[in-house]
């Protein structure tokens, strides 16, 4: 490793160490249920399945 990266890695480490909690989490993984963050994911989470859901129906439906 050398110099540079060294230092890169102390910089980093430094920041993490450093850094408030409450910015290490997002509102969903930190409780705010209510937050308009965590209705968005939910939301996706929602879209995504509905996806999946409808190309798992449209493989069963082309092998029956």
């Amino acid at each position: 490793m050398n110099r540079r990266s060294g230092k890169i890695l102390w910089l980093v480490t430094g920041f993490a160490l450093a850094a408030k909690s409450s910015a290490l989490a997002c509102a969903t993984c930190y409780g705010a249920s209510d937050s308009p963050l965590a209705q968005g994911m939910n939301w996706g989470i929602v879209s995504l399945l509905g996806v999946i859901g409808s190309v798992l129906a449209g493989i069963v439906a082309f092998f029956v």
